[in-house]
């Protein structure tokens, strides 16, 4: 029997639920895709969800790289604490209102592979040992990585 890391559980559940997000958008016909929802509500329309992702995924990579650099990212985002995350994501909704969404679509399946290359660069003791890295402070890479992909994912779906 072929027993999986952690690691590889998490590029599996990863790959698989981004594969799902993206068949349920694509089997929608592309006239009824729009986002022509008009709404102060995010998150109504595929564009709306899809640039979340893709804004999440940008944040940890800035993280990442601030704190492999050995820096202390601040996190969620410059101005923004986690009880203030409301906040944080209608700010992204906002940001994002004129893209479209085979831009959308486009923007999230590259960062998409830059997050699962992120994850891919590491073994499995980096991913999973709290404290290995200190900017991830008493948590593990593991946690963040899982967070904004295959549970995100979940999420979205």
């Amino acid at each position: 029997m072929n027993v999986n890391s952690e690691k590889e559980i998490l590029l599996l559940d990863s790959e698989k639920n981004f594969t799902s997000l993206l068949r349920i958008v694509e089997e929608i016909p592309s006239r009824k895709r729009g986002t022509s929802i008009e709404t102060k509500e995010r998150d109504k329309n595929f564009r709306d969800v899809l640039m979340h992702l893709y804004e999440w995924h940008a944040m940890l990579e800035r993280w990442y790289r601030e704190g492999m650099h050995g820096d202390s990212p601040h996190m969620p985002a410059p101005g923004y604490k986690w009880r203030t995350i409301k906040l944080l994501n209608m700010k992204i909704w906002e940001d994002y209102q004129d893209v479209k969404l085979n831009q959308a679509i486009n923007k999230l399946k590259l960062s998409h592979e830059r997050v699962m290359d992120l994850i891919k660069s590491h073994t499995n003791e980096e991913i999973m040992t709290k404290k290995y890295y200190r900017w991830t402070k008493t948590s593990n890479l593991y946690s963040y990585f899982a967070a904004n992909t295959t549970n995100h994912y979940i999420w979205a779906i």
